[in-house]
């Protein structure tokens, strides 16, 4: 098969959706498929797909105001589609849009012409997204949730929903790593995320500074950034740090932890960071929504971070109990192998 993934930001950013594409691409080569990553920046480190780079610039200082297709990064997103449509294979056989909105759209149609089946995976989470992502009719939808699928079907009862998870590389993430060396005060409470303000890591940073003695540790980045150091200072005085590290360099940064907490907002898709920190034999301290649950299970505490008291019993809790092998086999439930192998029977259905 001939397959086609448009991730905008892979090379250049690595969340979610750029994790997603570069591990399912590369396993969908080594099964002898042949795969093109459309993306803006440079081919990444370890990647056996071929990468098509696009090089469009963009400011990435300028605010994102989620105004579907006008905002400055939808319109970048439209000019990549566009670009990227000219230049692809029309052989194609799966076309993969990741970035929503004119992306999803344009691709539909340029399926439609070149007789190519179109599939969506609901990365956006429940809402109006995915709700887009649905109505421009995929010949499939991905939910990575039971509460996702239920939602989609419900959102757009005439498009086939499927449910396949995101994943982790268990070779990487383990508890085996050899841990970064951190100088902060034990223990260690990780969060990964990007600094957007549905994260909500400032809830992370308030429950925090109520445990005497425990450190905060967040990875990465973003226009929140500014407003969350100086939060972090102000509550975490010598036990609070913001750090960025390449994606190779994460598995010894979960290790270094002693658990892994994540605020963000219920209707986030899932987050990859779960599943890498639950095979780095972390527990986890989320949000409780159903998509936090189905993906966490037995492997954490599920809280409302916006009850500031609460939240912190919970990542004392987490950090007092013996976890044993519950969050790594919570992990492995989202091998990347095995998700690999559901893509792979999807897209042979399709095309057969």
């Amino acid at each position: 098969m001939k397959i086609a993934f448009l991730s905008f930001y892979s090379g250049e950013v690595y969340r979610g959706v750029e994790t997603f594409v570069h591990e399912l691409g590369n396993r969908l080569v080594k099964m002898g498929h042949e795969v093109v990553i459309y993306q803006n920046g440079p081919q990444l480190k370890g990647a056996k797909y071929r990468a098509a780079t696009m090089g469009l610039k963009i400011d990435y200082k300028r605010p994102n105001t989620y105004v579907s297709f006008i905002n400055y990064y939808g319109r970048r997103v439209g000019s990549f589609t566009v670009k990227v449509l000219k230049e692809i294979d029309k052989d194609t056989d799966i076309i993969f849009p990741t970035n929503g909105q004119w992306q999803a759209l344009l691709c539909r149609l340029w399926a439609k012409v070149h007789k190519a089946k179109v599939v969506i995976s609901g990365q956006s989470g429940p809402g109006l997204d995915d709700r887009i992502n649905l109505w421009t009719f995929p010949d499939r939808f991905v939910a990575l949730t039971s509460h996702q699928r239920n939602w989609a079907k419900r959102a757009n009862p005439f498009v086939r929903i499927e449910k396949i998870p995101n994943g982790v590389d268990l070779t990487k993430f383990n508890a085996k790593v050899k841990p970064i060396s951190l100088d902060l005060p034990r223990p260690v409470i990780l969060s990964v995320a990007a600094f957007d303000f549905w994260k909500r890591l400032d809830l992370a940073i308030k429950a925090v500074s109520h445990l005497e003695g425990a450190s905060l540790l967040l990875i990465g980045k973003g226009a929140r950034e500014k407003k969350l150091r100086k939060l972090g200072e102000k509550l975490l005085p010598k036990r609070f740090k913001i750090l960025s590290f390449p994606h190779d360099q994460m598995p010894g940064v979960y290790t270094a932890a002693d658990i892994f907490t994540y605020p963000t907002s219920a209707w986030e898709s899932f987050g990859i960071v779960l599943a890498e920190a639950m095979a780095s034999g972390l527990p986890v301290v989320a949000t409780n929504d159903p998509i936090r649950k189905e993906i966490i299970g037995r492997a954490g505490a599920l809280v409302n971070p916006k009850d500031t008291a609460a939240y912190s019993i919970a990542l004392e809790n987490a950090l007092k109990l013996k976890w044993g092998k519950r969050p790594l086999n919570q992990a492995k439930k989202f091998d990347w192998d095995k998700i690999a192998v559901k893509y792979e029977k999807l897209f042979l259905e399709l095309v057969k």
